[in-house]
Formats: C-alpha cells, sequence, structure tokens
C-alpha cells in the first residue's frame, strides 16, 4: 500500500517541481539594475549557450543585491533566481556554502553542510537528467568566479 501511494504522490511532487521552476523562469528574481556592481563575473555553458553574467552588491560582506541577465533554458534561468532570491541579505561566506551544497547536490555528493534550502530543493531534480546539471549549475559556477579571491571584502 505504501508503494502506491508514494507511485501516486510522486508525479504530484513532479509537478509542483516544475511549476516552481516554470514560476522562476517567467518571473525571476534578481533582474532589478545594481546602483553598483562591487563583484561580477560572466558565464556560458558552451554545450548549449545559456550565458549568464552575474553582478553582487555589497555591504560590509552582506550581498545586498543580485543582478543577473543573460538567456538561457529553463533550469538555467529558475536556478539563477533561486539564487539571487536565497543570496540577498546573506554573507559572502554564507554564499560559498550555498554554492558548496548546491554543487554536492549536482554531483549527488552527501552534503557536508546544511542550509536553509528554501526553492533549492527543486533543482534536486534535475540530477536524473545528466545533461542539465551543467544548465542548473551555471549561475553558481559564475558566482564562484565572481566570489574567487575575494575572503574579505569590506566593501561599502
Amino acid at each position: 500500500m505504501t508503494t502506491a501511494i508514494m507511485d501516486r504522490s510522486t508525479p504530484q511532487l513532479d509537478e509542483l517541481y516544475k511549476e516552481i521552476i516554470l514560476e522562476h523562469y517567467r518571473h525571476p528574481c534578481g533582474r532589478e539594475p545594481l546602483e553598483r556592481v562591487d563583484l561580477e563575473a560572466e558565464g556560458l555553458n558552451p554545450l548549449c549557450g545559456d550565458e549568464v553574467k552575474l553582478g553582487l552588491q555589497i555591504k560590509n560582506n552582506v550581498i545586498e543585491k543580485v543582478h543577473l541577465e543573460g538567456h538561457g533554458c529553463s533550469i538555467s534561468t529558475a536556478s539563477g533566481s533561486i539564487l539571487a532570491d536565497i543570496l540577498k541579505g546573506k554573507t559572502l561566506d554564507e554564499a560559498k556554502k550555498y554554492l558548496t551544497y548546491v554543487k554536492e547536490t549536482m554531483h549527488n555528493k552527501p552534503h557536508s553542510i546544511d542550509v536553509e534550502e528554501g526553492d533549492l530543493e527543486v533543482l534536486e531534480g534535475v540530477k536524473r537528467f545528466p545533461v542539465r546539471i551543467k544548465c542548473a549549475l551555471l549561475p553558481w559556477t559564475t558566482l564562484e568566479e565572481a566570489m574567487a579571491g575575494h575572503k574579505h571584502v569590506e566593501i561599502s
């Protein structure tokens, strides 16, 4: 009996995840321009053509705003939107924890840290489609590039 319940609930869960991804795709977070850009990077997935330009506005090591622009598939765009939504108000150290969490999730590794998942949970389903993992990771690896070498940024 438990198996039947799981079989019926799994499609519903998949549908919920699809809806959240589509909502982030249709109405992505992080599109507002920044007053200033303190850290930035550009990312490209040459396999599918997804492109992202990420900018961070930082004050006292806290990410005040995230700006993303570019074009890509629904997974890449949704992942970037989730990134922008989650990281606003987080410290750079917290952002690195989220980055680690997403990379471990996409590479099916046990999580070495705990974070508040929020909508990140919907990216779990991407693991079932290995060709789409790079799409989900693109905004996050671009974040990694932007933060590279900026361990103690004190931008005001």
